[in-house]
């Protein structure tokens, strides 16, 4: 397996040790890719260091699905908080600060809150999380909390929580930082400038899982600029949706969605006619995937590459294996999947999903030996 990054993880580490001569040079996405943002040259960043994410070739993967296909996994379960949605809270919160805002304000299904929590806090901002209640998993949950974010619970879900927020933030002096915020997609585009440049060229296929829409949406705008500024082929965006929770797929608003995948359990898109301009733009699809599909997908990933993602990552490994079976690629393409987030986001899915089996002996050697070589 080997493991593509823009910069070097060793500056990092080099960084901490103090030496002069290894100074850290990366200093996140905004300062990076300033001249693709909507900011002026002298802007100061609300920054936690996101982006600068790893690009991994699943070779094992690849073998394990008898894919004629290369495939890269984007792994952004690195970022700050866990998951991609830092590259936009970055620039949104940014943005939030320029503009004097009292504060922020955002709809979740975890994951954008605890971007939002975090980088509110580090702006010295107020934030306001409207949670669908009993449908965030735990450990999205406890980021909010822990990062200070006035949390509030409603009896409906997610597409009812973003109506209250959008409410909020026309009446109020409070910045909406969900992906219906143009800032947000802004951020989140910068994945796609990191993956030509370290592939070097654009993929033939991208996969995403699909719940708001707004990083497919994100991504296919980078893609336009980045390819167009390097007289690069764009790639075919492909999304997938889980079956219980597919409106955009259907056609129709989904009232009550379902799936295992908490961060994809959304039943009307803010971003949906994004992520057909997306796919009909780029002459891709977005297909649906079932949840027994997605949580094997999580399980092949992390025993084949090492990788721990959160369900709704695995929807797009999902997408894909189902179309290797039909003989979808060809030798020829290069796929790169994104994992949208960290596992340990959402443990408590992955424990009923993953068979624990363990064998108690008595504290000797002879003992643990023996099972070891059988």
């Amino acid at each position: 397996m080997r493991l593509w990054s823009p910069g070097t993880t060793s500056e990092r580490f080099c960084y901490a040790l103090g030496t002069e001569e290894t100074k850290m040079s990366y200093h996140g996405i905004i300062e990076k890719y300033k001249r693709y943002l909507p900011f002026s040259a002298d802007v100061v960043p609300v920054t936690l260091y996101e982006g600068n994410t790893p690009l991994i070739e699943a070779d094992n993967l690849q073998r394990e699905l008898k894919a004629d296909c290369k495939i890269f996994l984007k792994f952004e379960g690195v970022n700050p908080t866990g998951s991609f949605k830092d590259r936009g809270m970055t620039v949104a919160i940014t943005q939030a600060v320029i503009e004097g805002s009292r504060g922020v304000i955002c709809a979740s299904t975890g994951n954008t809150s605890a971007s939002a929590a975090a980088y509110a806090a580090k702006a010295k901002l107020r934030a306001f999380v409207v949670l669908p209640k009993g449908k965030i998993a735990a450990g999205k949950l406890a980021q909010a909390l822990i990062y200070g974010a006035k949390v509030i619970e409603i009896e409906g879900n997610f597409d009812e929580a973003l109506k209250i927020v959008r409410e909020v933030g026309e009446k109020t002096r409070t910045t909406i930082v969900n992906s219906i915020n143009p800032y947000r997609i802004e951020g989140q585009k910068t994945a796609s400038f990191e993956i030509v440049e370290e592939l070097g060229a654009s993929p033939t296929f991208h996969a995403l899982p699909v719940g708001n829409a707004g990083n497919i949406t994100a991504y296919w705008k980078g893609y336009k600029e980045i390819c167009t500024e390097r007289g690069l082929k764009r790639p075919k965006m492909l999304g997938f949706q889980a079956r219980g929770a597919a409106p955009i797929v259907e056609g129709r608003v989904i009232e009550r969605p379902e799936t295992v995948a908490t961060a994809i359990r959304i039943g009307n898109p803010a971003s949906w006619s994004g992520a057909l301009e997306a796919v009909n733009e780029s002459g891709g699809k977005i297909s649906t995937v079932t949840d027994d599909e997605i949580l094997a997908a999580q399980r092949l990933i992390a025993s084949t590459e090492g990788i721990f993602c959160e369900p709704a990552s695995a929807s797009s490994v999902a997408g894909i294996a189902r179309l290797i079976k039909v003989g979808f690629f060809t030798k020829k393409d290069i796929v790169v999947c994104t994992l949208t987030g960290n596992g340990l986001k959402d443990p408590d899915i992955v424990s009923k999903g993953v068979e624990y089996r363990s064998t108690t002996v008595r504290a000797k050697y002879e003992e643990v030996i023996k099972l070891i070589e059988q």
